[in-house]
Order: structure tokens, then C-alpha cells, then sequence
């Protein structure tokens, strides 16, 4: 199969809109193409006349780990043209970093998952082209969550960096594809182009969204794998509490928690009882790490480790959602008085508990919290905005 900056570099009827126009690319580590040249490289040796280049959160380089650890504004010493930060000073970009070309390329690997930033710095970047009418390409990539969506929409009022706007957690889509539901939804008036990629079967096995012939590279520090992919649209909520997501260890965001001061057999024993189905789709076991860093960094903490993968994998059923809220409240059973909440600024919010930003909104917290709400319950809250956002994006699938 060929991904969008592999059919730009192999179509000559699409280099040739590019002659004459100076180009800037976003991109990160993961922007390679089919033999890992990195994209910027590339296009260069195919002769595109790019003048600038954008980074991420995490960088260009993807070196920066957590959130709000900014990266600064560089020249790159191979090709002397400016590296421009969308995770430094601003996260919008400037008049003067929009300046510096007339058609933006963006070749980002996506998580499938409202949260993961690079959805909201192709809407800032959408936005600014506009202003300006100037010319903003995806080059496409696939959604490794594949299409499978999940969560309640975001509500109004709550938008944020992570929070781009009314889109569920698991959202089912490529950025390219989420780039026409930004033109539709925020009437954006721009010249707003996708590359499609070529082959790209996001329901076939065994990857399910993710091509068998690629290899997985981070598109950001902790992002270290497939089953990392999939299980994010839960495992991310984690951000938002005290509870170890991994950071610090080989498997980030690969566990429903970990703590030095929970016993994880009785929390999964209480998953078990409260919502059986909610496990379906992987296999969850009990595991001990100790994080080398960042929290509960140095103590040994037991958690509960996701696999969806192998022959435990079955993307019809796996829920990382609900899987990742059922935790939650088997926690708030078991230890009742927990404080699962973490209280500190998350992605530039000050005013709102992390938990609430990462999930557009107070509901899934008011539920854990409610000693009297049910899996049903929060079923028939999600449930009917996973079907409200399967009608509204089914005229934008690409594939």
C-alpha cells in the first residue's frame, strides 16, 4: 500500500501542483515514507522547494515527553530553512510563521483519538490558512484504531487543545478525513486538499487499521506500539488522575493503572462483576512495574496490563473506553475513598479538572463518582452520540 506522501513523491501530475509554490511541512519522527526516508528529506530530493517546516507537541524530533513541555523555534542546520514550533510559545500559528509558504503539507501519524493534538494543530492550521487562502494538504495516514468509534461528544464550552470540538473520543477517522468534517463543521472557506493512500483496508486482519507491510514507528515518545494505539482512547484518561499510565516504563499507556497501593486482582475481580462485557475484545492481566520517572516514579506499583493483540484481539468488541471507565469505577468500589482525581493544568486548562478536559465534559467523572450509576447508565449517555457521529461523518469516509 502507499501512504499519502508515497503517492505524492511517485505522481508526477501531483508534484507538478507544487512547481512554482513555496511548501512547508508539518511533521514529526513518524512522517517517513515507504523506505523510512523522513518526508522533509524526501521532499527535497524530489526537488519541492520547501521553504519551512512545523513541529508538533513532542517536536519534530518527537523528544519532548509530557504535556507542556514545550519545544522551541529552530533553523535546521542541514537545509537552513526555519523549524517553526506549534507546541512552544503559541500553538496557533503566527502571520509570520504563515508567512513563510503558500501551501502547507501535512504528513502526520494519527492515533485515531480525539485527544491526541495533532487532531486540534491541523484545525488551528486549517483555520489560519483560511484567513489567509492559502493551501493546506493532507498527506494521509492511516487511522491505526481503525474505524471503530466511541465516547461522548464533547460538549459546548469545553473545547480545548485537546478538545477540538464536537468529536467522541474514538472518532473513527484519518486526519485527512477529519480535515473535510473541520471545513464542514467550522465552515471553513479554504483550499483544502487530501492525498488519499492507496490500499489502505482499515477493517481487514490482521492489523485492523494498521497495514501489515508497515513497520510501527512513535509518532510521539510514549505512543511505542500498536496495542499502545488502540488501547489510547482509554488508557489516555489516565493523564488525568493520580494513577500510573506507565510512563517511566517500557509499556506506556499500555495499562488500565498502576499504584503502589492497589491491589489489582481485586480491582479486576470487581470489573469482572460490574460489567463483564466491558472486557471483551482483549485479554487483561495483573502486572508490577516500577516507573522510573514521573509518577509514583522509584515505587513499586501493581496494575492491570491491556493486550489487544494477538489472537486476544477482536476489534468488533474491544471498548477502551468503557474498558478504562469500568476501572475507574472498580477502584471507587473497592477504595472508596481514593483520591483518583489529579488536580493540576492540563494542556493550558487551569480552571477544570484534568479528567474533565481530557473527556469534553463532566459526565464520565460524575459517573465513576456515583455510587448508584451503572454501566447502563453510561451507555445510554455515550450510546447515543456514537450513533449521532456515525451518521454525521458517513459521507466523508475516504476508504
Amino acid at each position: 500500500m502507499k501512504f499519502g506522501i508515497d503517492r505524492l513523491l511517485a505522481e508526477p501530475q501531483l508534484l507538478q501542483a507544487l512547481e512554482g509554490k513555496r511548501v512547508a511541512l508539518v511533521a514529526h519522527p513518524a512522517s517517513v515514507t515507504e523506505d523510512l526516508t523522513h518526508s522533509l528529506d524526501a521532499l527535497i530530493a524530489a526537488g519541492v522547494n520547501v521553504t519551512a517546516a512545523f513541529g508538533p507537541q513532542h517536536g519534530i524530533k518527537g523528544d519532548k515527553q509530557d504535556n507542556m513541555v514545550e519545544t522551541a523555534d529552530e533553523v535546521d542546520p542541514q537545509y537552513g530553512i526555519p523549524v517553526f514550533s506549534l507546541y512552544g510559545e503559541v500553538r496557533r500559528p503566527t502571520s509570520a510563521m504563515m508567512d513563510s509558504a503558500d501551501v502547507f503539507l501535512f504528513d502526520l501519524q494519527d492515533l485515531g483519538c480525539r485527544i491526541y493534538t495533532f487532531l486540534t494543530t491541523l484545525l488551528y492550521l486549517m483555520e489560519a490558512a483560511t484567513l489567509r487562502e492559502q493551501a493546506v494538504w493532507v498527506l494521509d495516514r492511516p487511522n491505526p484504531a481503525g474505524r471503530p468509534i466511541e465516547g461522548t461528544l464533547l460538549q459546548p464550552g469545553q473545547e480545548s487543545f485537546v478538545g477540538a470540538g464536537p468529536i467522541p473520543m474514538r472518532h473513527g477517522l484519518t486526519l485527512g478525513e477529519m480535515g473535510h468534517w473541520f471545513r464542514r463543521h467550522f465552515k471553513l472557506n479554504l483550499d483544502y486538499r487530501v492525498i488519499p493512500m492507496e490500499g489502505w483496508f482499515p477493517a481487514a486482519a490482521p492489523g485492523y487499521g494498521w497495514p501489515e507491510d508497515r513497520i510501527w514507528i512513535n509518532p510521539s515518545p510514549n505512543a511505542a506500539s500498536l496495542n499502545m494505539a488502540r488501547a489510547y482512547a482509554g488508557t489516555v484518561m489516565l493523564e488525568g488522575t493520580t494513577l500510573s499510565e506507565g510512563r517511566g516504563t517500557t509499556r506506556p499507556l499500555e495499562v488500565l493503572f498502576g499504584a503502589p497501593d492497589i491491589d489489582a486482582k481485586r480491582v479486576l475481580a470487581e470489573m469482572e462483576r460490574i460489567a463483564p462485557e466491558w472486557l471483551a475484545g482483549c485479554a487483561v492481566r495483573d502486572c508490577w512495574f516500577t516507573p522510573t520517572f514521573h509518577k509514583h516514579a522509584g515505587e513499586l506499583c501493581n496494575g492491570l496490563m491491556i493486550h489487544a493483540e494477538g489472537g486476544f484481539y477482536n476489534p468488533e468488541t474491544f471498548q477502551p473506553w468503557r474498558l478504562q471507565a469500568l476501572a475507574f469505577k472498580a477502584i471507587r468500589q473497592v477504595y472508596t475513598e481514593y483520591p483518583i482525581w489529579r488536580d493540576f493544568p492540563y494542556e493550558y486548562e487551569f480552571d477544570r479538572l484534568a479528567i474533565d478536559v481530557i473527556n469534553g465534559g463532566p459526565s464520565l467523572r460524575e459517573w465513576v463518582d456515583d455510587p448508584q450509576a451503572t454501566p447502563a447508565d453510561l451507555d445510554t449517555v455515550a450510546t447515543p452520540d456514537e450513533t449521532q457521529w456515525r451518521e454525521e461523518i458517513r459521507d466523508l469516509l475516504l476508504y
